[in-house]
């Protein structure tokens, strides 16, 4: 019987099978042909075509395994770059993508026999940052670009530079406000004087604050004495003041207005710093590593550091979930790793237990030698000393 031509119902039923991922077992590298079953791949083996290709991969196997390596490689990494653009990504995701396209370089063709052992090659050349976590292999493309490298260092830059401007014009501002004060003076009450030979009405004029117009009260003179019209202002009397209540100066008003400006500055979700002291709390590590204090030495990631144990001196990689910070005596040193005063160093006068929270002095900065209070246990650490 002749072969189906293409257009035959039996052709476009092949065509049809053929598309998509087929198995990886029945796929030959050298000849890049697909095979849909057992017997077609049996079939293709014996072919004179691919008796050829076996001879010259036999002439030189190093040349094509180097060949195969380098392509997969170079697609997989690609896929990072443009694909995730440098984000914290899972190395199996990543792999389930490339693998969709089926003109790729298999894995069993290169010098790489899992994909783990691709991602830890990766990680030691220092093409991307690799670290094991509970769900898997992560891995972050390292951009070594001139041009990205100098994008993100002006971006940095930027940021604290606007940072510092703020300060700057805040604490401008305060300086002003204690100068006019101090150059105006302390006010001084004087004594409302009235000749009783003369009859001019003294007319007082309310501010706007209240009523939209404004009141005028006609003072009536009886017994040397400076009385008002009751009835005219029964209805317009302010609120008394309670007792005890201090009016706050210009500079009062600005520094509040800073710390509240200051509390509500969204928080990020990475508390992870180098040398600060830290606890860890995944049970799944062991005696040897449980409830243990640890120093960082290394914050490789956004959410991955790695630890050294203090008194056994032995090291590993975590994720940011394993760890909780420490909170130090009072009197000790502490680093701020989170808010509005993130990265300062300080030194710790307060435990509210009850609230769970710190009252600290700034240490370091613009603003050292201040007080800030309330800050929550998880914002803060204690710094590592040899001591």
């Amino acid at each position: 019987m002749g072969k189906h031509g293409f257009m035959t119902p039996k052709a476009i039923g092949n065509r049809i099978k053929s598309k998509g991922l087929q198995k990886l077992k029945f796929y030959c590298q050298m000849c890049q042909k697909q095979c849909r079953d057992e017997n077609g791949f049996k079939c293709h083996t014996l072919s004179e075509s691919h008796q050829r290709q076996l001879l010259l991969f036999a002439d030189n196997s190093d040349s094509y395994l180097d060949q195969f390596s380098l392509e997969f490689k170079d697609e997989y990494v690609g896929l990072l770059k443009r694909r995730f653009n440098g984000r914290r990504v899972n190395a199996n995701h990543a792999y389930q993508e490339y693998i969709a396209d089926r003109e790729h370089i298999h894995m069993n063709s290169t010098q790489w026999e899992t994909l783990t052992e691709f991602v830890k090659w990766l990680g030691r050349e220092g093409i991307v940052k690799a670290d094991d976590t509970e769900k898997g292999w992560f891995v972050t493309y390292i951009d070594k670009d001139p041009e990205a490298i100098a994008r993100a260092e002006k971006k940095n830059k930027m940021a604290s530079t606007d940072e510092e401007r703020q300060e700057r014009f805040l604490l401008e501002q305060m300086e002003r406000a204690k100068a006019h004060n101090t150059d105006a003076g302390p006010s001084v009450s004087t004594v409302l004087q009235r000749d009783e030979e003369s009859e001019e009405k003294v007319v007082f004029a309310m501010p706007k604050s209240i009523g939209p117009r404004k009141l005028k009260v006609e003072p009536v003179i009886k017994n040397n004495a400076l009385q008002v019209d009751s009835d005219k202002v029964s209805n317009h009397s302010s609120k008394p003041k309670k007792s005890g209540e201090k009016k706050r100066s210009a500079i009062e008003e600005l520094m509040a207005e800073n710390e509240a400006g200051k509390k509500r500055k969204k928080k990020k979700d990475s508390w992870l710093a180098e040398n600060i002291v830290v606890k860890i709390v995944a049970k799944d590590l062991g005696k040897d590593f449980y409830k243990a204090k640890c120093v960082i030495e290394e914050v490789f990631d956004t959410y991955g550091a790695k630890v050294k144990v203090i008194k056994t001196g032995k090291k590993v990689k975590l994720d940011q979930s394993h760890l909780e910070t420490v909170i130090p005596q009072v009197g000790r040193k502490i680093l701020v790793l989170n808010g509005a005063y993130e990265g300062s160093r300080a030194i710790l006068d307060k435990l509210n237990v009850d609230d769970f929270t710190v009252d600290v002095t700034i240490g370091s900065g613009v603003c050292k030698g201040r007080t800030v209070t309330d800050i929550p246990y998880e914002d803060v650490s204690k710094l590592y000393t040899n001591d």
